[in-house]
């Protein structure tokens, strides 16, 4: 299981009921500022879980590029509804940048081509690429991450859910551009020191943040199953809302979740089980 806070904190706090540990959580002394970019898919909403088990006073922001996919804005803002209903209130706003969409090419925004299938080592999975999204959203996240510190003081988080299976496909998921980007940061604001990066999945992959979610859910006293029901992953997901099990970010999030042992709570288009046979059988010739 995932290493999420530290082991003392763990030890004194896991036999207390959750209204101890909310009472904990809200001392001053230790309210931690983070800020998140909440796509409202599975990496970002865990690492959102992450922040909250590790004490931290999170403003989560969510972008509507005009991303094909926006049943995840959806999600993200039913998560915040229940964690807020659950005792941990979380600031969060939505950034529509709307305006750009006729302007990026790719096709995971709405006149863009159809998003391919398959799994992400195959090349036409670069089509998923919208140009220097993480650079747009980065700017925006710098400005509010050093805004707080100016206003409350302290050191200030940059929490984001990358991690190594983004590397190869998506450049700006990369440590080399997060590297690159913090600097010119550094170089272009006063106070810019107070402001870091959170990275904590940059060598793991789906599996290992699955894992992860176990574990702060069990510490929060939150219902894994609830708490995952209220993401998306899919790009192709239907009217309805229910993912597409045949892009590759469905596929990397089904077979995360058989390598966990657990059933995805989110509704299939043809249901779980039928999901389940696909991306087995399409792992099995990438083997």
């Amino acid at each position: 299981m995932a290493e999420i806070v530290e082991k003392e904190l763990w030890d004194h706090y896991s036999e207390l009921p959750n209204p101890a540990w909310y009472e904990y959580k809200n001392n001053n002394n230790m309210k931690k500022q983070a800020v998140l970019s909440l796509s409202g898919g599975m990496d970002s909403s865990t690492v959102l879980l992450h922040l909250l088990a590790k004490g931290y006073q999170v403003t989560a922001l969510s972008f509507d590029y005009g991303q094909k996919h926006n049943v995840e804005l959806e999600r993200a803002a039913e998560l915040i509804e229940y964690l807020d209903k659950a005792g941990y209130p979380v600031k969060y706003q939505r950034i529509t940048l709307q305006g750009l969409v006729s302007l990026l090419d790719s096709n995971l925004v709405k006149g863009g081509d159809d998003v391919p299938e398959g799994h992400y080592e195959e090349d036409n999975m670069k089509d998923t690429v919208v140009p220097n999204r993480n650079k747009m959203f980065s700017s925006i996240i710098q400005a509010v991450a050093l805004s707080i510190a100016q206003v409350r003081g302290g050191e200030v988080r940059i929490a984001m859910g990358i991690h190594a299976g983004d590397h190869a496909i998506y450049p700006d998921c990369r440590q080399e551009f997060r590297d690159a980007d913090y600097e010119a940061f550094k170089q272009g604001n006063w106070g810019a020191d107070k402001v870091n990066y959170y990275t904590p999945y940059l060598d793991g992959d789906k599996f290992t943040i699955l894992e992860d979610g176990v574990a702060c859910c069990e510490f929060l006293g939150l219902d894994f199953d609830e708490i995952y029901k209220r993401t998306n992953t899919s790009y192709k997901p239907d009217a309805e809302g229910r993912s597409d099990y045949k892009s590759a970010s469905s596929v990397e999030r089904i077979e995360a979740f058989l390598k966990l042992g657990r059933r995805d709570p989110v509704e299939y288009i043809d249901g779980w089980e039928t999901a389940k046979q696909h991306v087995t059988e399409l792992l099995a010739k990438h083997e």
